[in-house]
């Protein structure tokens, strides 16, 4: 199976250079659709002019970002120097506590 999510524009780039392994999203409705095998078709935002396609090889899912981010090394992110308290609140400019309480969290691991 086919998904389509729209990336920004940086994390696009650094799945397309090998350096971000896991992508980050809400465990939604969406996304529990999602299973080891299918493929994601990343749009690149705001352009919209470039599409990558990735493989999913493995997903876990977690209750909260915080225990994702204890679990799994930032360098699988691309985040490799970032401090906990800046993976937290990056990923708070994106979605809110309230999402994530009421989804729970999903690490995408894929390869390109």
């Amino acid at each position: 199976m086919v998904h389509g999510m729209g990336l920004y524009e940086e994390y696009f780039e650094a799945i397309k250079k090998g350096k971000k392994r896991v992508e980050v999203r809400l465990n939604d409705e969406r996304r529990r659709a999602i299973k080891v095998g299918d493929t994601i078709e990343f749009i690149g935002v705001p352009d919209q002019n470039e599409i990558l396609k990735v493989k999913v090889i493995e997903l876990r899912r977690y209750d909260t970002f915080q225990e994702m981010y204890e679990d799994i090394p930032f360098a699988d992110f691309d985040c490799e120097n970032w401090t906990m308290e800046e993976m937290m609140a990056g990923t708070y400019e994106i979605y809110s506590r309230e999402q994530e309480k009421a989804y729970g969290t999903l690490a995408i691991t894929m390869e390109y």
